[in-house]
């Protein structure tokens, strides 16, 4: 424990922690070294050190959203996914730095200032959960969670060379995890190899009374052997998006590594098919419009009356009592979101907007059916560029926007998925691939990403 207390204090500068619980994180960590001298039984995580982003609530301590309209809230409950952390005997060390309310891909939308990539600090993290990834990353924690609306695991993790794993919609429950999109936001997982995050999906999957959208009753108990490899072994059908390759915004090295892969895949005996995937220039768009629409309703509830900022405690006219806190507290990438999911609502536009995204999410769903009923898996590139250099959200967020396209389909139709760190590009950065399975076919993914991350890694 003092080792990892230590090594955060040496790399503040990353400013990947909010807040770091020293003294607890201790106290715990000799309470479950007595428990385990007393033979007690010790839980499937005992002493294994957790970082959470900023929005998963843990109780008695602040979580924020990385937000000045949430700055010093108290959570007066755990959420299920750290209640269920600590009954296996994990120790929670801090909360990580993320985009306010989870909108951003570079982690530099916050109150607390930007994360800095571990590998290179003029490059961003990733976002949103770039302070979990880069935890991770730099061997502050042993894992970390994040949340996961459109990639904002699987990202940072591609940017930090690390295992980013987003669930099925569904496996984990969401109690407790502050909302920015409901029907996306899924809990992910950050760690250096599949073991450990399969580990910690077991720990914390499964039903819950508090979210009904909880459907899988246990994510699977991956079996591996002492080397660090899934005891089955299998030949895989697996899907490469010809579309999504051949796309303008994807970088050649990405493009060509990615194509290598496919080629040593299928010389090891296993089928790889470009197919075409018409729908792909749909993806972004419906992704912004459905999240932002339900941004809009969920971040609702935050206007200082109940709780979190106040801009004035004299103000007699509500109206305006109402604007001074949300202008004042909301950031603004959170502002512009709010903004356009209210218009995409709103009457005159709802049926030529929110109505026409949800047609093109049912396609999705349908087609993704289809496509299992015949592969295994998908293959496809994390994103499409390695880590931008810090600033340029500023400069060009609509290009940050488009290099969504391939995590947010995950998000659109419930599948799990996962990012490796496989490649080094010229440009001294990782990058990885990522592979999708159907739904709640998590055995699967890990069983296939390990093989994957074992037999191909390339740095």
């Amino acid at each position: 424990m003092n080792d990892y207390l230590q090594k955060i204090k040496e790399n503040k500068n990353l400013n990947a922690f909010v807040e770091v619980y020293e003294d607890e994180s201790r106290k715990r960590a000799k309470l479950l070294d007595e428990k385990r001298s007393s033979g007690i039984v010790t839980g499937k995580l005992h002493g294994v050190i957790i970082a959470l982003k900023d929005v998963i609530c843990f109780k008695n301590h602040n979580v924020s959203a990385a937000s000045k309209i949430l700055k010093g809230f108290t959570s007066i409950y755990n959420s299920t996914a750290v209640e269920k952390l600590l009954n296996e005997d994990a120790i929670i060390i801090g909360n990580c730095n993320c985009d306010e309310f989870a909108m951003g891909s570079t982690n530099e939308n916050t109150i607390y200032g930007r994360v800095k990539n571990a590998l290179d600090q003029t490059k961003v993290s990733g976002g949103s959960s770039g302070g979990s990834a880069v935890a991770v990353q730099a061997g502050l924690c042993m894992a970390s969670l994040g949340s996961d609306t459109g990639g904002s695991v699987r990202q940072p993790a591609d940017f930090c060379g690390i295992v980013g794993m987003k669930p099925s919609y569904g496996t984990i429950s969401r109690h407790g995890l502050i909302a920015y999109a409901s029907s996306f936001d899924q809990i992910g997982i950050f760690a250096n190899n599949i073991e450990d995050v399969a580990k910690v999906l077991e720990t914390i999957s499964g039903p819950d009374e508090f979210d009904s959208t909880v459907k899988q009753p246990k994510a699977p108990n991956i079996i591996f052997n002492r080397h660090g490899e899934s005891t089955k072994s299998s030949v895989y059908k697996i899907a490469l998006f010809k579309n999504a390759m051949n796309h303008e915004s994807l970088d050649s090295e990405i493009k060509n590594s990615i194509y290598k892969l496919a080629e040593d895949l299928k010389n090891d005996g296993h089928t790889v098919e470009e197919i075409n995937f018409n729908l792909i220039d749909f993806i972004v768009p419906a992704y912004y419009i459905l999240t932002t629409a339900e941004a809009s309703s969920n971040l609702s509830r935050y206007d200082g009356v109940r709780y979190g900022y106040r801009d004035s405690e004299n103000e007699t006219d509500l109206v305006t009592f109402y604007k001074k806190n949300r202008g004042n507290g909301f950031g603004k990438e959170v502002k512009k979101r709010i903004m356009l999911g209210t218009f995409v609502l709103s009457e005159g536009y709802y049926d030529a907007y929110f109505t026409k995204a949800q047609q093109v999410r049912n396609l999705l769903v349908l087609l993704t059916k289809d496509i299992f009923q015949r592969f295994d898996a998908i293959l496809l590139p994390t994103a499409p560029s390695t880590a931008f250099d810090a600033g340029i959200m500023e400069k060009d967020p609509i290009a940050i926007y488009l290099a969504d396209i391939y995590t947010v389909y995950a998000n659109l139709t419930g599948i799990p998925g996962i990012s490796l760190p496989l490649f080094k590009h010229s440009d001294s950065m990782p990058f990885g691939a990522q592979i999708l399975t159907d739904k709640y076919n998590e055995q699967t993914l890990f069983e296939l990403s390990n093989m994957v991350l074992k037999k191909y890694k390339r740095y």
